[in-house]
């Protein structure tokens, strides 16, 4: 499979169709192996239109269309610190480190942190880091962007807890196709949110509305 080719079809097929114009983002999609951040028998589904699952673990790579217009709605600056929840195999930490000062790249799969540990290898300004994801990792707060490479029912409080003033959380709000992409930023204390586009992904473990009994 000729990979390179492979990479351009889907910024021009599928990145770009989808009103991504920031031409720092589409630059690194274009130089980034992608197949490099799934499992080798898996290479051939790296460039395709879909969440690819990553093999033996419950998660995926987001569609690369959905990852393109989360990171332009972030509107990541070249200052900035980003902590990115759910990096799976690490491929959106590698994509935001070409646009943002820091990335943190939080997992709580051991088997998917190695791997994103192995994939950026070499990446100065990222840290893979082990958790659970509905922590964050206040360590390193305040961030000015948080990804949140999944589906969220509730975005747990923690994460609005540690933006930066004027810092952006962006997240997939809701359950399979009735999601929507929401961006929230912090101001003065108080989060605001708004939605941006319809969207649809897997939801992160932990992120699930609780259980409600009726009587």
């Amino acid at each position: 499979m000729d990979f390179v080719q492979a990479r351009n079809r889907m910024v021009d097929g599928q990145v770009r169709t989808g009103d991504v114009t920031d031409l720092r983002l589409l630059a690194a999609m274009l130089e980034l192996p992608r197949e490099r951040f799934v499992d080798p028998a898996q290479a051939g589904l790296a460039y395709a239109d879909l969440d690819v699952p990553l093999r033996a673990t419950r998660r995926c790579l987001l569609r690369p269309r959905t990852l393109a217009k989360l990171i332009q709605a972030a509107d990541v600056a070249p200052a900035d610190r980003v902590l990115d929840v759910g990096c799976a195999s690490g491929y959106g930490a590698a994509v935001l480190a070409r646009l943002a000062a820091e990335v943190v790249a939080l997992e709580e799969e051991p088997a998917l942190a190695a791997m994103a540990t192995k994939a950026l290898a070499g990446a100065a300004s990222v840290s893979v880091v082990t958790g659970p994801l509905t922590a964050g990792w206040p360590a390193r707060q305040p961030y000015d962007v948080i990804l949140v490479e999944g589906a969220a029912e509730v975005v747990p409080p923690d994460l609005f807890g540690q933006l930066a003033d004027g810092g952006r959380l962006l997240c997939i709000e809701g359950r399979d196709l009735a999601g929507r992409a929401m961006v929230y930023r912090s101001a003065g204390g108080q989060v605001s949110g708004r939605p941006v586009f319809d969207a649809a992904a897997p939801l992160l473990p932990g992120f699930a509305r609780p259980a409600v009994f009726v009587f």
